[in-house]
């Protein structure tokens, strides 16, 4: 299928001649046809060309108190049919509604100068098709017709046939973006709402979301041109029977997206076609899709602005919308969206910084660059703001700026040092810390860089992050001569721990402990308990000499010191590896010891960790 609006000033002849092309009815309130007037949006259809391929027209009202509802059946379509009466020439309407097309950047249309029977179309096609090749739709194919006598529906069919083969087709697997022009009750099957859809895949059994996410719908059923189908894809007129609590979440200018691929936003920076940013109302209605939306406009460069939306919208970057001054006394510009999450204004210069920096936006969705001005972003967001994801995430879901990463891990490896530095006893970065001092959003990225080569190592363990010099840490001199002194008296007898008072008069309280072990100038066996580095396989070469299997009685008499320092030593040996219980009051030396065994091979009692 292949979808066109119509387009042109009212009395025309849109509805006639969609009515002469299709043998259906597009005006279909008895008011409409009371008056001979178009007053909301009609859908007919009928199939050109030899493969009889179904083309659906949008017809929309021409009169210039239902620009809105022309602006909602046009928004969706890709293309037109431009009507233009011989016997009446170009007229206003004519003009706001080539002003509307060109502002949404259609490419594609065909001319027909209808009554062609009443005056000569000629004069009137050369002029139209000259303004129209002025607009984003070129030089367009044109044909003069007559509703009533029938001249020219032919050659138009051909050209429409023409026209829609020359559509681009839209991905099958896009997001789902679907505004809805009309929504009512059909009795037994609840509700129902139509629209068109411009891109994806619709299918019975599919949810939805209202895009203010007040309401997750279910598609119950589908019909595309009043034939029942399991699936429709785009682009195509659809109705779709929904299945859930509505409560009035639908109505022409909502919308129903795909679940959790849409980035709905309050605040997007446009670059403005048509007209200088600065002499735009204060105050404009952005017109997208079906919908009409208040906003407010603040003025950024030459060319480029901020609009704030009274509704938050799901929006794309390189999404083209209308905006109208309420009142529709100036001709509609065009806008396109350059950004759907920018950053917040707030400094003196930020927003003359801000214009510079849209002044090299295209509106064409870059992956890259928009990654090297977010720094970091996850991937999914990149994705719902309609740009395609550079590169793979380093960390989750996030993507990083590569530049922007190296200069990260590097504060991060200076930011680990300083702290050091700051706290001798206690030297390692807590993570946590590292992610606010950098600003990050996420903890798994602090990990991330850690992982990184970079400049000085760095070690994450237990939370806490260790560059060089806090993983061999220099002792404060009063702290090293407390040790000093505790390694002194351990020289003379290893096994033979200080007790509490001992501990307590050198000042070596629990963290100067954890310092002095981190420095690897000593080692705790247990809370309370400490000997030297090397006091494991010390102990080990005491016990094998002893008759295996050996009760703690006499491990204790020959490592020469307490119960209080022998039962958590044997305990430190069996994690070890160098001994093994043989049953409730005997060990024995494992034969295999010392080929895995001592503290730099089991992280289970890393200096830094106890």
């Amino acid at each position: 299928m292949r979808v066109l609006a119509t387009a042109g000033h009212v009395d025309h002849g849109k509805s006639a001649l969609v009515r002469a092309l299709t043998g259906m009815e597009p005006d279909r309130l008895k008011e409409e046809r009371r008056r001979g007037l178009t007053l909301d949006l009609g859908f007919v259809w009928t199939r050109l060309g030899p493969d009889e391929e179904h083309i659906a027209f949008v017809d929309v009202p021409g009169h210039e108190k239902f620009v809105a509802t022309m602006l909602a059946g046009v928004g969706p379509v890709p293309a037109v049919l431009f009507v233009v009466a011989a016997d009446q020439g170009w007229q206003p309407q004519s003009q706001e509604h080539l002003a509307v097309l060109d502002a949404l950047g259609v490419r594609h249309a065909v001319l027909a100068v209808t009554r062609s029977d009443l005056a000569d179309p000629e004069p009137v096609r050369a002029d139209a098709v000259e303004r129209i090749a002025d607009t984003s739709l070129g030089k367009v194919p044109s044909v003069a017709v007559s509703a009533v006598t029938g001249a020219g529906l032919d050659e138009l069919r051909t050209e429409l046939d023409r026209l829609a083969r020359s559509l681009p087709e839209p991905p099958a697997d896009a997001d789902v973006r679907l505004w809805l022009d009309r929504a009512f009750t059909v009795r037994g099957h609840g509700t129902v709402v139509t629209g068109t859809l411009g891109a994806g895949t619709l299918r019975v059994g599919d949810r939805l979301v209202t895009g203010d996410g007040s309401a997750v719908l279910r598609v119950r059923g589908l019909q595309c041109l009043h034939e029942e189908r399991a699936d429709v894809r785009a682009v195509a007129r659809v109705a779709v029977n929904l299945h859930g609590s509505v409560d009035g979440a639908v109505r022409r200018g909502q919308v129903l997206l795909t679940p959790d691929r849409w980035l709905v936003t309050e605040v997007i920076d446009v670059r403005i076609a048509g007209e200088p940013a600065r002499e735009l109302p204060r105050t404009v209605v952005l017109h997208i899709g079906t919908c009409a939306v208040v906003a407010a406009v603040r003025p950024l460069g030459e060319d480029t602005a901020r609009l704030t939306l009274r509704q938050a919208l799901p929006l794309r970057v390189g999404d083209r919308a209308v905006l109208r001054e309420p009142g529709g006394r100036r001709m509609p510009c065009g806008v396109t969206v350059l950004d759907v999450q920018p950053p917040r204004l707030t400094r003196r210069g930020a927003g003359r910084a801000r214009a510079a920096e849209l002044a090299d936006m295209t509106g064409r969705p870059d992956g890259a660059g928009e990654l090297r001005r977010r720094r970091l972003v996850r991937s999914s967001e990149l994705s719902a703001m309609g740009v395609p994801v550079p590169t793979m995430p380093v960390a989750g879901d996030w993507l990083a700026d590569e530049v922007h990463w190296a200069e990260l891990r590097e504060r991060l490896g200076a930011e680990a040092e300083r702290y050091a530095e700051q706290h001798p006893l206690e030297p390692g970065l807590p993570a946590e810390a590292a992610r606010r001092l950098l600003g990050l959003p996420d903890r798994s990225l602090v990990d991330a860089l850690a992982g990184l080569p970079g400049p000085s190592e760095l070690v994450c363990r237990q939370g806490r992050l260790y560059g060089p010099s806090s993983l061999r840490p220099t002792l404060p001199p009063p702290l090293a001569a407390a040790v000093e002194a505790v390694r002194r008296d351990l020289s003379q007898a290893p096994f033979r721990a200080p007790e509490a008072d001992r501990l307590k008069e050198l000042g070596l309280n629990r963290k100067a402990l954890a310092a002095a072990v981190a420095a690897g100038a000593l080692l705790t066996v247990t809370d309370g308990i400490v000997l030297l580095p090397e006091a494991g396989d010390q102990a080990a070469a005491v016990l094998r000499r002893l008759p295996q299997p050996f009760t703690l009685s006499e491990a204790r008499r020959a490592l020469d010191t307490t119960r209080r320092v022998a039962v958590p030593l044997l305990e430190f040996l069996d994690a070890r590896g160098y001994t093994e219980r043989v049953d409730d009051q005997r060990r024995r030396c494992r034969s295999d010891a010392g080929s895995g065994g001592g503290r730099e091979s089991n992280p289970s009692i890393d200096p830094i960790a106890t």
